[in-house]
């Protein structure tokens, strides 16, 4: 069986490190807010590019909290993109605001930038663009949009660390971005785990005391908060991970430009980097219209797969409310309906991509 993604060799390569810094936090004693998650944030943050790092307890919370940070609540509309995963619109709903969903890019499938200009109201207080599959968005026109109706941009950057827009990684664009660090991320924790950067003393300020019930010293609280933290052993182990987390986003781009050369000229529909981009292959993603009999034939091959993501958000029982008539996003939805990604991780032997773009040239040959 190959698997969809392999965390255990992940873990082999970099195992006395792990298990060092977390027997470092055990005997220490301390387990919240300590040396190491202090350590991690100005780490990362001089990763990203970003004055100021902060950690909580995962990606959504990220979101949520940049949010409200920033002043969003009930009664505003914040903007996202349709086809994304269900945790960016759970942030958003979180606020208190209503998420409204444009169209995307059938290029990089990311927020189609200019669809943002007929989706602003007086009521809109923020644009939330998702850097999906490890590509960004295209920043450059958000921004000027954003500015010229005063609103906040929170980037969600789940699937981003590391990638790059013009030579600028993301994370460093909007009012602030949201990471999360699920074990599956490039860089993931061992459990959940998230982060806000940002460049702005007042959304760092109120983050931080909005992860901690909104506490600002000690049994004193300004604000009516949360508890959203990101634990001592996570950063830990987090730390450890940041170190390789460049070597392992380049055999990521190593390993997707093996399924380029073994995939191209059979009719799929490959993932593209734009000339303004550098993608980190979160996932690596291909289209075909044959999607569903094709995800079969990869099951009886022992070739795990998934579908990032089949329903879009404005269909799932849970955002019914939203009420987005059938056909309003074609984009979205055509994706929804052809999208397929392969296994891609930075320990994935180049010899099971090939087994893989085989088997995908014998289903097409059969067909």
């Amino acid at each position: 069986m190959i698997p969809f993604v392999d965390l255990k060799s992940q873990f082999a390569c970099i195992e006395p490190e792990v298990r060092a810094a977390v027997e470092e936090v055990l005997k220490s004693g301390w387990y919240v807010f300590g040396r190491h998650c202090t350590l991690f944030e100005q780490e990362f943050a001089a990763y990203v590019g970003a004055r100021y790092a902060a950690g909580v307890g995962s990606g959504t919370d990220a979101i949520h909290l940049a949010l409200v940070a920033a002043g969003v609540g009930p009664g505003d509309e914040v903007i996202t993109v349709a086809n994304t995963c269900v945790p960016t619109v759970a942030g958003i709903a979180a606020s208190g605001a209503r998420p409204v969903l444009v169209d995307m890019s059938p290029a990089t499938y990311t927020l189609d930038p200019s669809k943002l200009e007929t989706a602003i109201t007086k009521r809109t207080k923020a644009i939330v663009p998702v850097h999906l599959y490890g590509h960004p968005c295209e920043m450059g026109p958000i921004l000027e949009v954003a500015a010229k109706h005063k609103v906040f941009v929170i980037e969600d950057c789940a699937q981003a660390h590391g990638a790059e827009y013009l030579n600028q990684r993301c994370g460093t664009f909007g009012d602030a971005a949201a990471f999360s660090f699920y074990p599956t991320k490039n860089l993931g924790a061992c459990g959940d785990g998230g982060c806000v950067t940002t460049n702005s003393d007042a959304i760092d300020k109120a983050v931080r005391m909005l992860r901690n019930y909104g506490e600002e010293k000690r049994y004193h609280h300004s604000l009516k908060g949360f508890n959203s933290r990101l634990d001592e052993i996570q950063a830990a182990i987090l730390r450890v991970k940041l170190r390789h987390l460049d070597e392992w986003n380049e055999a990521r781009r190593d390993r997707a430009r093996a399924y380029m050369r073994h995939l191209r000229g059979l009719p799929v529909r490959l993932p593209l980097e734009a000339p303004w981009a550098r993608h980190v292959y979160h996932l690596f993603v291909i289209r075909s219209p044959q999607r569903d009999a094709l995800q079969e034939h990869l099951r009886k091959q022992e070739i795990g797969t998934l579908l990032h993501y089949p329903v879009p958000i404005y269909r799932q029982q849970a955002f019914a409310d939203l009420d987005v008539p059938e056909g309003a996003l074609p984009e979205a939805e055509k994706a929804c309906n052809e999208v397929i990604s392969l296994p891609l991780h930075p320990e994935l032997p180049f010899e099971t991509i090939e087994q893989i773009a085989r088997a995908i040239a014998d289903f097409h040959a059969q067909a």
